[in-house]
């Protein structure tokens, strides 16, 4: 039997302020203007500097918020590194702002660095107008133009312009930071080359955005990769948390920092399963081939604006992927030049 997760912290800490987790282990939350409203961002204590671990999004309620810790808790203290998790933008918006103000390192993978300038400027397939194409041809209908039209290079209004050069982690790189040692484990499905960061001897894991508490990880297709498998590749990586102790502290991106890795894994794993027999039962029970917009409903059962569509669409292509690879889907493509989904045809 699953142990229940348990959450040593009832509540964040306000906007501004700090709270250590663990020796040397600080916590910050941002605000940001989404349904999913704030972040999670960490310090740690090097000697008498400090590491950043993320950032926050680049808008002005972050940096005020970031303006009192600079003053309350930073201080005369040199920033030493900042770490950023992956590219998105709520964790790696102001990094170059940070940096500017405190002459520090950035420290990234190479897939995420690369990442977060491709898709500032547009670049390969991360245009809109790219996206835009891709949601059309997963069936997404007219009357999302409008709001997809406004939506734009979200990325580029989110996201000041991270530096020209950075040091690179890889997977399984050791980081001393204030004479402890933190492995840096790189996961997949969520972002190109996610980092989280473990610290046995303090029996701490900054997940970032690869073990949340209690929501899904966004796992996407996205149009630079029209025939990717993310799902199975996030799937992978967070086996890699059952390595951990299952006292481990996690502290996540987003909610509460909580012990119960291996629970959290297993229920991961049990929400995707879920989700991909919700797929083939819908698809089975259709008359027709169906394509990822028409099941949007049957895996977000709430209302969703723009925003949550086009991350709506990509998750949902994405577990239609994993099924047509595992061999329980079939896809084809219609005289409208719309991908379709079918059950696949029993072998003879």
């Amino acid at each position: 039997m699953a142990l229940p997760l348990q959450f040593p912290h009832a509540e964040p800490p306000p906007a501004g302020t700090v709270r250590e987790v663990a020796p040397g282990v600080h916590w910050l939350r941002m605000a940001l203007p989404f349904a999913l409203d704030h972040i999670n961002l960490w310090l740690l204590e090097d000697g008498d500097g400090l590491v950043m671990i993320d950032c926050g999004l680049a808008d002005d309620a972050t940096r005020a918020a970031w303006d009192r810790v600079l003053a309350d808790f930073i201080g005369q203290r040199t920033v030493r590194r900042l770490i950023v998790t992956h590219y998105h933008p709520d964790h790696a918006g102001l990094a170059s702002w940070l940096i500017a103000r405190h002459g520090c390192e950035l420290w990234m993978t190479q897939g995420e660095y690369l990442s977060a300038h491709v898709v500032y400027n547009d670049a390969a397939g991360y245009s809109p107008a790219a996206s835009n194409a891709f949601f059309k041809a997963n069936g997404l209908g007219p009357e999302h133009d409008e709001g997809l039209a406004k939506r734009g290079n979200f990325y580029r209004k989110s996201v000041v312009p991270l530096p020209l050069g950075y040091r690179r982690m890889l997977d399984g790189d050791v980081l001393n930071v204030g004479g402890r040692d933190w492995q840096v484990m790189v996961g997949y499905g969520h972002a190109p080359e996610h980092v989280s960061l473990y610290c046995a001897s303090l029996g701490v894991c900054i997940s970032g955005d690869m073990l949340p508490p209690k929501i899904s990880t966004n796992v996407s297709v996205w149009t630079v990769e029209p025939q990717g498998d993310p799902l199975r590749l996030f799937l992978s990586s967070i086996r890699r948390y059952r390595e951990l102790p299952h006292d481990t502290l996690i502290l996540p991106s987003h909610g509460l920092p909580f012990r119960g890795a291996h629970t959290r894994v297993e229920a991961l794993e049990q929400h995707h399963a879920e989700r991909l027999a919700d797929l083939e039962r819908a698809i089975a029970a259709s008359p027709a081939p169906m394509h990822a917009a028409e099941l949007l409903e049957t895996l977000f059962r709430r209302k969703l604006d723009t925003h949550q569509t086009t991350f709506a669409m990509g998750e949902a292509v994405a577990h239609l992927h994993y099924l047509c690879y595992a061999g329980r889907l079939r896809r084809e493509v219609g005289a409208d030049g719309v991908l379709r989904y079918a059950a696949a045809k029993a072998s003879a």
